[in-house]
């Protein structure tokens, strides 16, 4: 049985396709949200959706406390707050993935902009903002939420992880091959996060022009 995941943020797009991929892979998966009553909705979709996968719903502090491994998917002007709100629940030994990518659209401008942060990264302020003993990677900026929601659609692309200990890229690079047409990428510190964020945007001006879901390939691995 593969180890369990807290999805915070699940109701949203990005984290409801990893949701029903995760559990269709045989992933068992807890749905957070600001709102119970919106996660127990977002848990009943994707079991109606993969009446074959193991879902529950709960408040974000609830969902972050019940597994080891905690995926972050709320936009960047939600990271902040949020992280602070788990602080009292996230604990030592607990595997952060943060998926956020600072886009300007977080303060009304472009999504095509990346908005500077002070530590480097968003995964870098997530790593200072969470206690002591948690440790961060990076992932999954530049998979489309769309063709994760969509599970008849046929992924074929790389994900890029990053983070200061092998072992933990490893954790979140096993989940992801879980997902059929994935493949996970050590890409090196967590500090390489300021540049996978950066792709992000990247895609998106790319997707606008070419009215396409692109993703990345690395090749020659």
């Amino acid at each position: 049985m593969p180890p369990a995941v807290s999805i915070i943020g699940a109701s949203g797009a990005l984290g409801f396709g990893l949701a029903v991929r995760w559990g269709r892979a045989g992933v068992p998966v807890v749905i957070g949200s600001r709102d119970p009553d919106r996660a127990r909705e977002a848990a009943r979709r994707a079991q109606d959706a993969v009446p074959d996968g193991s879902f529950s719903g709960a408040a974000n502090a609830e969902a972050a406390a019940e597994t080891e491994i905690v995926v972050l998917t709320v936009p960047f002007r939600s990271q902040s707050e949020t992280l602070t709100n788990l602080k009292a629940v996230l604990r030592p030994g607990q595997l952060l993935v943060d998926t956020t990518v600072p886009l300007a659209a977080a303060v009304a401008g472009r999504a095509t902009r990346l908005l500077g942060v002070w530590q480097g990264s968003a995964a870098e302020q997530a790593a200072e903002m969470v206690p002591d003993g948690v440790r961060v990677v990076s992932g999954l900026h530049t998979v489309s939420a769309a063709l994760l929601t969509d599970l008849d659609h046929p992924l074929g692309e790389d994900v890029l992880v990053c983070g200061d200990r092998k072992a933990d890229r490893q954790m979140l690079v096993d989940l992801v091959n879980r997902i059929e047409g994935l493949r996970g990428i050590h890409a090196g510190s967590l500090e390489m996060a300021r540049i996978t964020e950066a792709l992000t945007p990247l895609l998106i001006s790319i997707n606008v022009r070419h009215k396409a879901h692109a993703g990345i390939r690395i090749t020659g691995l």
